[in-house]
């Protein structure tokens, strides 16, 4: 047993018990029945959450260990604020066998045995080329939960109706990053008024939303589920809203920094604001804002892909796109809650029960016999989104440099204190 009291849930002053890894009950403060004898935790005043879900990230093992390796993503996750999170499958090699998905579980177990929870998700086709299906019933077996090309989208909607189908005979769904692969050939940035004016090529907002079209139009006609990534546009919020009116069984992510920034940043070339989808017009901004408060858009996601320093030190036609998420997304979350774009209750929707709902991860709502992963995360302390301070191995960000209000102080997994 143990009594966590003095902290704050809901701007409410709360206890929490817990006991062999569940939640016994939730009150307010001081009417928690229990033992004197049971150990107790103060809390000092901080806000209790449950511990967040990222269906998206980049952990980089195998192949790519320089930019990040999975006990430092987990790491970040941890000190972010994550319980659990999802990895997409571009490794090298890609993580289209079961013996990637096995070594990517063992190596998350051996770094950090006691949580965050690793959940490996299956290349859709082998080497995510788009040609042959990948053997998802082996994937699923070893530990996948669900199914994607990652940044590759699929040009043929018949291998992405095959995908949806095998996936859904496996109960996982697939997940597709959007974007016409033709409108969207060598570009560096959104096109609109910053890409004119700088001189580069640009993606237009239509080949993300004409991808999320097709998706939803062949999810109607198999009657299956399917889920768009990183949404960056307002013209693909209303096919998703035109998708859900319809009854079609889609849901969708976006990410923090979609809702914070536009285009304008990357005004002077830059290449830490260089993301995939990229960055769109305020106009998106302000619509993306709306769709999450609402339920078009379900559920927030890091979309972590870190990369070394001197990668994003070049010119931004050479920069890879993506931006390093776990140890931010939390406090840059918060300030949409203090900017009243989002309550924080939405919060705890958008990045713990919906996220579990969906790709049935188990989610703490701090109901009696839930788990018990939760953080004390401190609203007032503030630091330097600098090197030093991320748990990422790599800091590529557009907020390098920027004071950030907000940190995890401690996390809790399945009752176990990781820090």
């Amino acid at each position: 047993m143990l009594l966590l009291e003095n902290v704050v849930h809901l701007e409410a002053a709360a206890d929490l018990l817990i006991d062999d890894g569940r939640v016994v009950t939730m009150t307010p403060a001081g009417h928690c029945e229990y033992s004197p004898d049971f150990p107790r935790f103060d809390g000092g005043g901080l806000t209790l959450l449950p511990a967040l879900i990222d269906c998206h990230t980049h952990l980089r093992e195998p192949g790519f260990e320089y930019k990040e390796d999975i006990s430092t993503g987990l790491s970040a996750a941890a000190h972010g604020g994550f319980g659990a999170i999802m990895c997409m499958a571009n490794t090298r090699p890609v993580n289209d066998a079961a013996a990637i998905t096995v070594f990517m579980l063992e190596r998350a177990r051996k770094s950090w045995p006691h949580g965050p929870d690793l959940y490996p998700i299956a290349a859709a086709t082998k080497e995510l080329a788009g040609v042959s299906l990948a053997p998802l019933a082996e994937l699923k077996e070893a530990g996948c939960v669900a199914v994607s090309n990652d940044g590759r989208p699929l040009e043929s909607a018949e291998i992405l109706r095959r995908v949806m189908e095998y996936a859904a005979d496996l109960g996982m769904i697939f997940i597709d990053h959007c974007e016409d692969p033709w409108l969207a050939k060598n570009w560096r940035m959104n096109e609109g008024r910053v890409s004119g004016e700088l001189g580069v090529k640009g993606q237009p907002w239509c080949g993300e939303a004409i991808q999320a079209a097709r998706d939803i139009m062949i999810a109607e006609y198999l009657d299956l589920p399917a889920h768009i990534a990183h949404v960056s546009s307002a013209a693909t919020v209303d096919i998703i809203a035109w998708g859900k009116a319809r009854g079609v069984k889609i849901t969708a992510e976006t990410c923090p920094h979609y809702l914070l920034l536009d285009e304008t940043w990357l005004e002077g070339y830059n290449t830490q604001a260089k993301v995939s989808p990229p960055l769109r017009g305020p106009e998106d901004r302000e619509a993306l804002r709306k769709a999450v408060r609402e339920g078009v858009i379900d559920i927030l996601a890091t979309d972590h892909a870190p990369h070394a320093a001197y990668e994003k030190d070049v010119s931004l036609d050479d920069a890879p796109c993506g931006f390093s998420g776990l140890d931010l997304a939390l406090p840059l979350t918060f300030r949409l809650v203090d900017e009243c774009a989002i309550s924080e209750k939405d919060l705890h929707r958008l990045w713990a029960v919906k996220p579990g709902e969906i790709f049935g991860i188990p989610v703490n709502d701090f109901s009696p016999g839930d788990p018990a992963d939760f953080i004390l995360y401190d609203p007032g302390k503030e630091w330097i989104a600098a090197k030093e301070n991320f748990y990422s191995k790599s800091w590529n960000t557009p907020f390098l440099g920027q004071t950030i209000r907000g940190r995890v102080v401690h996390h809790w997994h399945r009752g176990y204190q990781l820090f």
